[in-house]
């Protein structure tokens, strides 16, 4: 595949361009982008600049994280603090997701929705207030191994790390996930599949496929 390279300004740049008028492919009212992404790819990052980008359009976003939705410890760290089958498919409470995310923005949906549920810091509830996406709303919602839980996202991000920038950008301390991310690749193939591929191995050079 082909990727060009750009600027992060500009990329945020021209995909609010293309959110600007994305229109749910359900028929719902909101638009839910997924930014997908290993931690040492910072996702997050990019979705706030698009964030930025959306509102001089017009648009009112809301950056999500699914850092806030983590299991309690009790549940997520039961097999050990190292287990990668457990980080793989049971530190995120895809439930509360469904529950509190995507279904307020179904057909129908009321558009109220938790932006976070869960500290990890203090591995308690966050007891956030609920928020309310008025009908410019925009959900941009970003974290790792998102392409693997059918979210029902209208237009996805990959942001691709080669296994060498992968490591070499991941924490010694959290390297015990990266054959998570390894298992990843081979059953979902996010590159592969996700609307736009932004690869991100020299955080100061991206490139992507346009």
């Amino acid at each position: 595949m082909r990727l060009e390279a750009i600027a992060w300004d500009r990329l945020a740049e021209l995909l609010a361009d293309r959110l600007a008028g994305l229109a749910p492919a359900d028929g719902g009212t909101w638009p839910r982008v997924g930014f997908d992404g290993a931690p040492a790819a910072r996702a997050r990052d990019l979705a706030e600049r698009v964030g930025e980008a959306l509102r001089v359009r017009g648009r009112s976003p809301l950056v999500v994280g699914s850092e806030g939705f983590l299991r309690p410890a009790s549940l997520r760290l039961e097999h050990g603090r190292r287990d990668v089958e457990s980080y793989y498919s049971d530190w995120f409470d895809t439930r509360a997701l469904w529950r509190e995310v995507f279904r307020p923005l179904a057909p129908g949906g009321s558009g109220r929705i938790l932006p976070d549920l869960w500290d990890p810091a203090t591995d308690r509830a966050t007891r956030s207030s609920y928020v309310q996406l008025s009908p410019r709303g925009v959900l941009l919602f970003h974290g790792p191994l998102l392409l693997r839980h059918s979210f029902p996202f209208d237009l996805t991000v990959h942001l691709l790390l080669s296994p060498a920038a992968l490591r070499r950008r991941t924490p010694e301390a959290d390297r015990w996930t990266l054959p998570a991310f390894e298992r990843y690749e081979l059953e979902n193939d996010p590159a592969g599949t996700a609307d736009v591929l932004v690869r991100a191995d020299d955080p100061r050079h991206p490139a992507w496929n346009g």
